[in-house]
């Protein structure tokens, strides 16, 4: 399969990110996005700015080092996690942050996901999703632990923060951070029955005997010259609607009650 051109890297990239807005795991700036470009480019998804209003164009793109090659505004601060990402392995080619509320509550509590207790996110995730400890915003000293996390998931738990998850398209892991919000809400729905309880370690080694599915790009051909921009992964009929202007709601009410 070959590797997509910048142009479909960017719509896919801008999409997963309003996505995780649209979803409600990045409120505010929250959140963060990277890709990774054939020739050691990242497309970044700007600071201060809302995951709601990233387009293809507003993606900046970073030399190896992290400096702005192109881009009107700054990397996040948390550029570091997704570089040592990217470090760790050669097969990522996306990583993906955000703060996703049922995750987050297990995360800020302090108490590790109970996983693995379904069958089908073994599969998926394998047997482990990796706790890195809380570190203040910025700590350089979460990369390593970062970096031994991701020997063993695609997917990482930061303490008192979030959630992390890396594959070979914006898609994958996206699909991913879906996964592990899912676990983390039917944990938390759980609790009042007593929790959910762990799958037989023999079923659990059965199902991860195969491995975690490979973080492989998944797009299509690349377009040829002319061809219309490829189709958002993430239409906007499939996501909740955008949320009104508080400021127009009142405008329009004055005028039709002649305020």
């Amino acid at each position: 399969m070959s590797l997509p051109t910048e142009e479909t890297l960017r719509c896919a990239l801008a999409a997963a990110a309003r996505a995780l807005h649209a979803r409600g795991w990045a409120a505010n700036h929250d959140g963060n996005a990277t890709a990774r470009l054939g020739d050691g480019r990242l497309l970044c998804t700007p600071t201060a700015m809302s995951k709601a209003e990233v387009q293809p164009e507003t993606l900046l793109v970073l030399d190896a080092d992290g400096a702005v090659l192109s881009g009107s505004r700054r990397p996040m601060g948390e550029l570091h996690l997704h570089r040592a990402a990217y470090a760790a392995r050669p097969d990522i080619g996306v990583v993906l942050h955000s703060h996703p509320p049922h995750l987050c509550a297990f995360a800020c509590a302090g108490i590790a996901l109970p996983h693995p207790f379904l069958a089908e996110a073994v599969v998926s995730l394998g047997a482990e999703v990796p706790w890195v400890p809380a570190a203040a915003p910025g700590d350089t000293a979460l990369d390593a632990g970062l970096q031994a996390a991701l020997q063993k998931a695609d997917v990482v738990v930061l303490g008192g923060h979030g959630l992390l998850t890396v594959g070979g398209s914006p898609e994958q892991a996206l699909l991913r951070m879906e996964l592990v919000e899912h676990l983390a809400r039917i944990a938390w729905l759980a609790l009042p029955m007593g929790g959910v309880k762990p799958l037989a370690e023999a079923l659990v080694a059965s199902l991860s005997a195969k491995g975690r599915p490979a973080s492989v790009p998944s797009f299509g051909e690349a377009p040829t010259a002319g061809a219309s921009k490829p189709a958002d992964p993430w239409r906007a009929a499939e996501l909740p609607a955008a949320r009104p202007d508080p400021r127009q709601v009142v405008v329009d009410a004055l005028r039709r009650f002649g305020g």
